[in-house]
């Protein structure tokens, strides 16, 4: 922590029999970082310390405050965007061109709520490619504390491993996603992962 410049965070063990670990913090100096049991017994003390120091590059970079900022930002754009094209819509469908017009009928709410949820879908592709980007860069950041060898050495384990189990925003910070998806994985496969630590130079 001290090379990444931060404050030391505060470590904590949760009982899971799957290896995984995540980050979280609104404050990089006030973090918490918490692996799984079954990481603890399942790697070696060197994959360990890289899997640590994966989750301190995100503290360091404030991950969790950018993704959270992203999401938010995207929401506000899907709600904004949805009531103007649900007002374009409805006025087309009801014959209605008096854009100064305040009344509203039912099925101007219908058309906005399948709207948002429409947006919703394609606006979560864009915060999951920012958060598969940033797994890249914490995956980089480890392997300039602790050694290339040590991270890729930490994701073939990982990739050994059973799914993690980690569900709703954890599953975005942990060291390990789903691994289906498409375009809706908050992570990039392992394998992809580690061929860009193999191609990198430190």
């Amino acid at each position: 922590y001290k090379q990444a410049g931060i404050d030391c965070p505060e470590v904590a063990i949760y009982d899971a029999q799957d290896m995984n670990a995540f980050a979280t913090s609104m404050n990089k100096n006030k973090a918490l970082v918490a692996v799984s049991s079954g990481l603890l017994n399942n790697m070696t003390r060197d994959e360990a310390e890289a899997v640590l120091a994966h989750e301190i590059s995100h503290v360091a970079s404030g991950d969790m405050v950018t993704l959270a900022l992203i999401q938010g930002v995207v929401n506000t754009f899907v709600i904004f965007i949805a009531r103007i094209v649900g007002g374009i819509i409805d006025n087309f469908m009801s014959g209605n061109n008096d854009e100064e017009s305040s009344g509203r009928g039912f099925s101007y709410y219908i058309i906005v709520f399948a709207l948002e949820v429409v947006f919703g879908i394609l606006a979560s592709t864009i915060v999951m490619y920012y958060s598969r980007q940033r797994e890249f860069s914490a995956d980089s950041g480890a392997a300039s504390l602790v050694g290339k060898e040590k991270m890729i050495a930490a994701l073939q384990r990982l990739q050994q491993g059973s799914e993690p189990k980690l569900e709703g925003s954890l599953m975005a910070f942990g060291i390990s996603g789903k691994r289906s998806g498409g375009l809706f994985m908050s992570h990039p496969p392992i394998e992809d992962r580690i061929s860009a630590l193999q191609a990198s130079t430190f």
